[in-house]
Formats: C-alpha cells, structure tokens, sequence
C-alpha cells in the first residue's frame, strides 16, 4: 500500500479524484493501492521559550531572564488551541496519520504537501513524529491540482531526498522567523511596556510605508521651471520636456538654455513595438486586480488559492511570469480547451513565454484545461478566474499582439534623447482581450529619421510629493527593493536575479499573510488600493529606532539571501541559525540604560511633587499621575489626575534618550539636541525646565 498525506483536506479529494474510485474511511481514503489521508496545514509548531526553560514551564508572563533564547536543538510540538491546550482536532488527524503510515501493509510512504518550502516541511513533520520505523519516502508534486495532471504525478514521483535542499530551506526559515519574532517581540515588548510584533518581514514591510508617508508629510513644495517644447510637426502637437530643471530664481539661465536647445535638429532614432504583458506571477496578479478592482491582497490570495484547488489555475504562489520548456505539450492542451470558449489563440514557442532561467520553482499562473461550467463560479472568483484567462489569451493570441503598442525616441542634436510612448491602434488584437482599458496617447504618425519640430521654453512648475504607497507599488518594492522605483525599463533580469539571491522582501507565498498582520496589528492601514501608516505603526518602528534594532530591507535581505544559501548547498542550516543569533545577541547586548530604558525605569525625582519619575510607553511620567502613560485611547497616553508632569519620549522628531530625560531633572537641562519644526525646518535647541516646571526650548 502507497499512504499519501495531503497537506489539506481539499488537496486530499483532489488527489482521489486523481487516483479514481476510494472508500471514504475515518480520517482518510482507502482502495486496493492507495491510502489518501491529509494534515490541517500546519499540524505541528515550535515550542515556546518557556518550553526550553524548565523552572519557568507553563509560566505566561514574558521575562528577559529567559531571553534570548537560542535553542541548541529546535523542538516541535502538535498545535495548541487559543486556549493554549493542544488542539484535540488536530491530535485526533495525527493519530489516525501515525496509525496509517505505521501499518504493516504500508510499505511506501508520499509526500503531498503544497509544492513550496512550507508544504514539503509540513508533510515532513508529520512523518518525521509519526513514523516508528524508516520507510521508504516519495514526493508528489502538482503544478495544478486537476485529476490528468495528479494521475501524470503520480507515475513520475521522485525520491524525497531530492527535496533536501527545499526542506533545508524550509527549516532554516522556520527557525530564523522564530528566532527573530520570539525574541525581538518578546524584548521590545518588554522594554517599551506594550506589545509590539518584531518579525523579520512585519518591520521592513512596516518602516517602508512609515518613510514614505514621514517624507510626505514632511515634503515642501518648491516652484522650478522645467524646459517644454509643444511644437507641431505635419500638423500634431508632440510634446517634449527636456531632463534640465532650474531654480525659481534661475529663470534667465532657463531661458538661455532653451534658445541653445532650440537650434538644434531634433530627428526621430527609433521606433519599436511593445509586446503585450506577461503571464501573471502572483504579485502582478494581485498588483492588477488591486489597481482595477480595490482587491486587498488577502482577498484576490483567498480566491485564487480556491480556484487553485478546484482545478481551475495552475499553482498561485509563483513568483514567474514564465513557463517551464517542459510544459509545451501541457500549454498545447490548455490552448485547445481555451479555443472551444470562441478565442482566436494559437501556440507560440517564444522566448518571452517560455524561459526555463526565470523559473525557481513554479511556473506562471495559467488557467488549466479544465474550464469552469457556467454560473459555477462566484463574482470574485469570474473576477480574478477572468484576468488570468485574458491574459493567457492576451499572451497566446493569433492576431500579431505587438502592433498596438509604439515607443518613440527623439534625439536633440544627438545628445539629448526623449521617448514618447503611446498606442498606434492598427487592429485590434490582444487588446480585445487584455488591456482594452488602457489610455495611452496615440502617437504622431513619424518614421524613423524624420525631423521634430521643436520650440522650448521655460515652464513653472511645482515639485510634488512622493505618492503614497499602493499595493501594486508596494508589491513592486518588496519584489525588488533595490530597483530605483522612477526607473521604466521593462527588462526583468534585474528582478529574476534579485528574487533567486533572495533579496525580495518576503515571498509570494508568505507577503501577503504579512501584511494582513501588519493592518490587523493597526500599523497600517489599506483603503481603496492605498496604504498609510497608522498611530501604532509610527510606534513600533520609532520604539525600534530608540532600541537600535535594525529590520531595515538591508537586515531583511541579508537574511534572505542566507535561505537562498542553503538552498543551494552553499550554508548549512546551522549556520544560518547561527547568523541570526549572532545579530540578535547584538541587540540584547546593548547597555539597559541606552536610548529610553524600558519601560518602568526609575528616571529621577519629580520636581513638581517630589515622587518618582518612570518610564511609560509614550513619555517618562510622574508616578503621582492617577492614571500613567497608557495605550488607553480614552485618555490618549496623557495623566487623568494628581501630578501632570511628564516628558515626551520624542519631540518634534527628535527622540529624548533617559540619560537626557535624567538631565532635566537633575541639571534642569539637555545637551543640544537636534528637532525637526511642523514646517519641516532643523533647528539645534536645549530642553530645560522653567520656573513653573514646565519643558521648553533653549536657544542659549
């Protein structure tokens, strides 16, 4: 007998109706051959600190005498309920997985979990706790989930072995996410008095959208001029603007400049076509239906993962825009299945559609031959079932797909070069089908070494502000955090590069899950498509600037590309644990009393009444406060009675360390500091205390 275990019980029905006729059992399914059983997900998680810490087993008050914790060998245990007693729905399915896979009769043992690092480390546990004796192991894996391609898996399974190098990876995350959100939650929580999620994706995710909303409200409008040229050439206006900008107080040297420019000869260099889109990867799906329908990342996820296990799409969490080689014979039948719906595609054996360098491990998202009847999906799922069919079609279509779409390059006496891009609508093409919403200028009927009429001239303009954060651009920033954001060119090597040395910040599979964390934890918030940073995200990330703890994209990435690492054999796992608790030690090394102390730390005497000053969550406050600095929005952290002295952990931009807060109560002064004003101006001052006790500026 072969005992398959299915990640989830979803992907365990499909896999029978790959297999054909089974008998329903307790817990599994059963015929002459197979045994089909399934985990809920995750059916095990990593022990708690506690559980390493023998005298403190059981105890739920969070403590810096156990931290940091690092254990010298990871321990799983089955999963606990939110009461914190394990799970008895989730016992009772592996105890029916160690029943079955340790019967007599079971001599082959298969790996189903879903076809990424987290699905091959599921199944891996299960067995790995389940089984009393080695057994021979095998991996299923299904680029979609319908009945032809699990029957086509199952002849071809490999030896698991040959999934080391996944596995190794998979652990390797597990146990740095643990490493990282263990420890750095359970010490900035601590030290500033208030929960707070450290993980090594949350922050970096979170501080991007903190800078960008920070360099918005700080930005300051500035009048420039730039150089326009509006000239018409046989009859239409084509537009240029020249790279050059000048001061508002610089428009005499605009002006001579423009008459320099405008005796030059401006000739048309090149003309080319553009291709339509490339398949989808789960980022630019999501990217797309959050840009055209406000579709939250966790919403388009949720149904493409059920048209994903109803057979409908190939595998959703794919970070490709390619297909594999191997899959021609596959994309033949999809097409011919697609035909029958009334589209006019055909296959095309492109490099732009089939580039086995661009593939990590899965490949584009695609419909699959099997079609959805009508009426059998919801509004959402025709929505986002929809887009990936158009865009198949759009990619597949037999009407040449790239006469609609021009760029055109001017050149200004050979040194200057502007594109213009726009559409020169011939026929109709893919456009019918993908992109026939799109906007683009028609551009000016002109063939290669034509002459541009030109006549610049300055133009008064006013800079604008960085644009808040969508979840297309903020997708694009995770994919890539290093690709200048302005930049237009449309070569992708630069991102496959990045997201195989591990650079991305996150993956598809688990960015998505982050971010909601991120919204639910009230760091940010998401409304339309648009993200801002909310009062508790500028808290956590300005709590972790005051404790020098560093999760920037840099951090992140670093970490990112050790995983990749150990995909490839070039790092072990342990030493991957072992560069991130080198960078953890850093943190809990540094001095108690650095920055703002923690939270609770006897600052000095209060001046008004003589009692204690401590430190809260917002601002170091005198005990003799009715009611301390809290996170209660009733009273928005401020004193509710008795003594109303306090002093703000952060003013006007500039953090106030406890050594400096100590200083005001014993010299009556800071050192110098530096503050930012509302208007966005830096200015040096001194805090001191007044004759009536209160904080003011000192410019002395």
């Amino acid at each position: 007998m072969i005992a398959i275990i299915a990640e989830k019980p979803s992907l365990a029905r499909n896999i029978v109706a790959g297999i054909g006729e089974m008998k329903k059992k307790n817990g599994y399914f059963e015929n002459s051959e197979y045994i089909v059983t399934w985990a809920f997900g995750h059916l095990f998680s990593l022990c708690d600190v506690e559980d390493y810490s023998p005298s403190q087993s059981g105890s739920k008050k969070w403590t810096l005498d156990n931290l940091p914790c690092f254990p010298q060998r990871f321990r799983f245990r089955l999963k606990k309920d939110d009461n914190g007693k394990t799970d008895e729905g989730v016992k009772k399915q592996f105890e029916i997985i160690k029943q079955l896979l340790n019967r007599n009769d079971v001599d082959k043992i298969v790996n189903a979990g879903d076809s990424d690092r987290e699905g091959e480390i599921i199944v891996r546990l299960c067995v790995a706790n389940a089984l009393d004796k080695n057994k021979p192991f095998y991996r299923l894996w299904l680029p979609d989930q319908t009945p032809q391609t699990v029957a086509k898996a199952l002849s071809e399974m490999k030896d698991e072995k040959e999934y080391e190098s996944l596995a190794n990876e998979g652990f390797s995350r597990t146990y740095i996410d643990w490493l990282y959100g263990v420890n750095l939650t359970r010490y900035a929580s601590i030290k500033s008095g208030t929960l707070l999620r450290v993980g090594r994706v949350i922050v970096p995710i979170v501080k991007a959208v903190y800078d960008r909303d920070t360099e918005i409200e700080n930005f300051k409008t500035e009048i420039y001029y730039a150089l326009v040229s509006k000239a018409k050439t046989n009859g239409e206006v084509i537009e240029l603007v020249s790279k050059y900008k000048f001061s508002a107080d610089e428009k005499a040297k605009a002006e001579r400049c423009c008459e320099r420019m405008n005796v030059l000869d401006a000739i048309v260099t090149d003309k080319k076509f553009l291709f339509p889109g490339k398949l989808y990867s789960l980022t630019k799906l999501q990217n797309f239906l959050g840009k055209k329908y406000k579709m939250p990342m966790e919403k388009s996820l949720s149904v493409v993962q059920k048209l994903y296990e109803n057979g409908y799409v190939s595998y959703p969490r794919t970070n490709s825009e390619y297909l594999a080689t191997n899959e021609k014979d596959k994309v033949k039948q999809i097409i011919a299945g697609v035909k029958k719906l009334g589209y006019p595609i055909v296959f095309k054996d492109k490099k732009t559609i089939f580039d086995d360098s661009k593939i990590e491990s899965h490949s584009a998202l695609t419909p699959t031959y099997k079609i959805p009847a009508k009426n059998a999906l919801t509004e959402e799922e025709f929505t986002v079932y929809s887009a990936i069919l158009r865009r198949f079609v759009a990619v597949f279509c037999e009407e040449e797909c790239y006469v609609e779409k021009s760029e055109l390059t001017i050149s200004l006496g050979g040194k200057e070069d502007y594109s213009i891009k726009g559409s020169m609508i011939i026929t109709e093409g893919w456009t019918k089908y993908d992109g026939g919403e799109r906007k683009d200028k028609i551009l000016p009927k002109l063939e290669k070494g034509d002459k541009v009429n030109v006549d610049f001239h300055p133009e008064e303009k006013q800079t604008q502000p960085p644009k808040h954060y969508t979840i297309e651009t903020l997708n694009n920033y995770l994919k890539n955090p290093f690709r200048d954001e302005k930049s237009t060119d449309e070569n992708d090597d630069e991102d496959y590069k990045a997201i195989f040395k591990g650079l991305e910040l996150g993956t598809e599979a688990t960015r998505t899950g982050i971010i909601d964390n991120a919204k639910k934890s009230g760091y940010i918030s998401l409304k339309k498509d648009v993200y801002y940073i909310e009062n508790g995200g500028k808290f956590l990330i300005e709590q972790l600037i005051d404790m020098n703890i560093s999760m920037d994209k840099y951090k992140t990435s670093q970490l990112g590309q050790a995983l990749k690492k150990v995909y490839h054999g070039e790092m072990t796992v342990d030493e991957s644990v072992k560069m991130a608790e080198t960078e953890i030690k850093e943190v809990f090394d540094n001095d108690r009393n650095s920055g703002s102390g923690f939270f609770g730390d006897e600052i000095g005497v209060c001046p008004k009444c003589g009692k204690r000053v401590l430190r809260g969550r917002f601002a170091y406050v005198c005990e003799g406060a009715e009611k301390k600095d809290t996170n209660d929005k009733k009273n928005n952290g401020k004193n509710s009675g008795g003594c109303d002295f306090k002093i703000n952990m952060r003013i006007l931009g500039c953090p106030i360390s406890k050594e400096q807060a100590a200083k005001i109560l014993t010299e009556k002064r800071t050192d110098k500091l530096d503050f930012v004003s509302k208007t966005g101006k830096t200015f040096s001052a001194r805090l001191k205390l007044d004759d009536d006790k209160k904080i003011i500026f000192d410019f002395t």
